[in-house]
């Protein structure tokens, strides 16, 4: 009874917390998944399904699919960029690694919207960038950096980069050197080390890594909004635009019950696949 007592009092608020909070708002967009948009934005209480079809209408399937590939190329390119720096840092002594975990930390405590307007002033048509190059005379009139897909892709990296270095440094810094040792005295080279000693032990971090930046990417609406402009637009924007603006709140509630399946999908299989890694190591 005690331990009962005791479990409420502490696990309690925080259940509160987020089923006042969490669970009965997203009930109430479920709701409105199914509802319709009347001829002047209000609820109509008639149940359908149409909401859900409309997210593969050609119109909105591209924006979907965009989606999708800018997180998986941000994903990507955070890992590739993110595994050296995890791995030079683990390398480093103590007093050094708190000075560079500091610097890899401290961009994502900016706000986001000085870091995009950062990327503007580095990207647009009079920009550092295009100055620097008409400068040195490698074009003769501006690049259009801003405002399209690249453009988003630079600002998702430089945001979510820090989340793909952390976890890989964690799992790097609890790496057992001494087996790094025996593959150089079995005879493996640089690349067989990597390949069957470095990498299945951080692999769990390269997995987290990779689920904490696409989760966050693929309901990224700011970065898309202030560098891609209308050729940029991903499903966060869309959202938001059918809900603020358009004033349709069934079919946005639909993209984002959509949306939230996708990342709940996208969880559950890195949880699977890692935990058969796992045990085939284990074996």
């Amino acid at each position: 009874m005690k331990n009962r007592m005791a479990a409420g009092w502490t696990v309690g608020p925080a259940f509160a917390y987020l089923v006042l909070f969490f669970l009965i708002p997203l009930g109430i967009v479920f709701t409105y998944s199914f509802f319709t948009r009347g001829p002047y934005g209000q609820l109509e209480f008639s149940f359908t399904l149409q909401n859900y079809r409309n997210i593969l209408d050609p119109l909105y399937l591209p924006i979907l699919l965009r989606s999708i590939w800018l997180s998986l190329l941000t994903t990507f390119f955070s890992l590739l960029f993110g595994y050296p720096v995890a791995w030079a840092i683990s390398r480093m002594q103590e007093q050094r690694r708190f000075f560079y975990l500091l610097l890899i930390i401290i961009p994502s405590w900016m706000n986001l919207l000085i870091k995009n307007y950062a990327w503007i002033v580095i990207l647009r048509r009079q920009g550092l960038v295009n100055t620097l190059l008409s400068t040195v005379g490698l074009i003769h009139e501006p690049l259009p950096l801003l405002f399209n897909e690249g453009a988003v892709l630079v600002g998702l990296i430089h945001t979510y980069l820090p989340f793909s270095v952390l976890p890989i440094f964690a799992t790097l810094e609890k790496l057992d050197r001494n087996l790094l040792d025996a593959a150089r005295d079995l005879g493996a080279g640089p690349w067989q080390t990597f390949r069957h000693v470095i990498l299945p032990q951080t692999f769990n971090g390269i997995l987290a890594g990779a689920v904490l930046v696409f989760v966050p990417c693929l309901g990224a609406f700011i970065t898309p909004d202030l560098l891609g402009g209308a050729g940029g637009m991903m499903v966060g924007n869309l959202i938001q635009n059918q809900i603020l603006e358009v004033r349709d709140w069934p079919f946005g509630s639909a993209l984002s019950v959509f949306l939230m399946a996708v990342i709940l999908l996208v969880i559950f299989a890195g949880t699977r696949f890692s935990t058969r890694v796992v045990r085939e190591d284990m074996q």
